[in-house]
């Protein structure tokens, strides 16, 4: 397995960031940074899923972005940024590429094509960030649900993948509750599978037209700012 940005930069720029590179785990539930906190790491997840999460003092927290191995975690370092704006939480188990953040600030200079490919995925997870803020202000929870599930497939590398109700909620920051009546739903549909904690994939095409209009539109973003082809997913198309 790869991580599409590296794969996206020459040959000469990928074997200089590489030799800075270490392979580490990605333990589900670890977090990684902190919110406000300096990054000590860069991460191009190879496996595995890394949720960028907003909290408020009162409030559950709230996912605002998913990087897979379409990304990576500490984008902001190319802009000169030490510190993380939000909580990196591994919600997904797997394994990325590591670069200490020193490093990495240290080659971009020399690596015009992985400065280029950063700035156009910083565009991309911008663009998702806007579009979580308006999703969570005006679409219901079943297709809300429906489109992080099919996010969440095409960066699983599987049809099959390990979710409490608990852990969907605040994800999504809504009510337990909610996501039991959703999934639940979804699951009479014969859309998905769901027993104990484990979510598995049955009708991919049925849950497209559940989910909300967020999804593709970020496939599409995805797709224009790096010259892939529209969907069918294009984050699938290396599994």
């Amino acid at each position: 397995m790869a991580n599409r940005l590296l794969d996206s930069i020459p040959a000469k720029e990928r074997t200089r960031i590489l030799k800075y590179c270490e392979l580490a785990d990605l333990v589900f539930g670890k977090t990684l940074c902190d919110a406000g906190e300096p990054y000590s790491h860069a991460y191009f997840p190879l496996t595995g899923l890394i949720s960028l999460v907003a909290k408020l003092a009162t409030y559950r927290p709230l996912e605002i972005a998913l990087i897979g191995s379409e990304g990576m975690l500490g984008v902001t370092l190319a802009l000169g940024v030490h510190k993380s704006p939000t909580c990196a939480v591994v919600q997904g188990a797997g394994n990325a590429l590591r670069i200490t953040s020193a490093h990495l600030q240290r080659e971009l200079p020399k690596c015009p094509h992985l400065r280029h490919s950063l700035n156009r995925y910083l565009y991309v997870l911008m663009a998702q960030l806007s579009q979580t803020a308006a999703c969570s202000h005006f679409h219901e929870i079943q297709p809300r649900l429906a489109s992080w599930l099919l996010m969440t497939h095409d960066r699983a590398q599987a049809d099959h993948f390990c979710l409490t109700h608990e852990f969907l909620a605040d994800m999504l920051g809504v009510r337990r509750s909610g996501i039991t009546v959703a999934a639940g739903a979804l699951q009479q549909r014969h859309l998905i599978r769901y027993n104990r904690g484990k979510i598995t994939i049955i009708d991919r095409a049925g849950l497209e037209v559940i989910a909300c209009e967020c999804y593709k539109h970020m496939l599409n973003c995805y797709s224009e700012m790096f010259g892939l082809p529209t969907p069918p997913c294009i984050l699938m198309s290396s599994r």
